[in-house]
């Protein structure tokens, strides 16, 4: 049985913003638990100090290795954390993501957190996905 996904939205604004409220999931998957993807270097360096929007690029482009590692893409998305120590600043800038996550044709379940502080010292967004295959 092939992996079936089935989104489940009782209300209709989130599709709106780019993502469903729950992600159904059944048939025979693979399950990808990634770990917090942030604005770093092959090498380990932080990178774009300051610069949401490049962070939020390479934050993403980071997860997509993992998922790629593992034979799997952004369309395999069914669960996405972000957390950002500036909210305001991640709004402005949430057309990076949204675009990337739309041009896979994905809206995974996802939750936003304002937090304190990232692992990192100027990092200011990590993303934690869940995918199957």
């Amino acid at each position: 049985m092939a992996v079936e996904r089935t989104a489940v939205n009782p209300v209709t604004w989130s599709v709106e913003l780019g993502f469903n409220q729950g992600e159904l999931v059944s048939g025979n998957i693979r399950t990808l638990y990634c770990s917090g993807q942030t604005a770093m270097s092959d090498d380990g360096k932080p990178q774009h100090d300051g610069d949401m929007a490049a962070q939020l690029a390479l934050s993403l482009d980071n997860l997509e290795a993992v998922l790629g590692a593992a034979g799997m893409s952004l369309a395999n998305l069914v669960r996405l954390n972000v957390y950002t120590t500036d909210v305001d600043l991640l709004f402005q800038n949430y057309g990076v993501l949204a675009s990337r996550l739309g041009a896979s044709e994905v809206a995974p379940a996802t939750t936003m957190l304002g937090v304190t502080r990232l692992a990192i010292p100027g990092q200011m967004v990590e993303l934690e996905g869940t995918a199957v295959a």
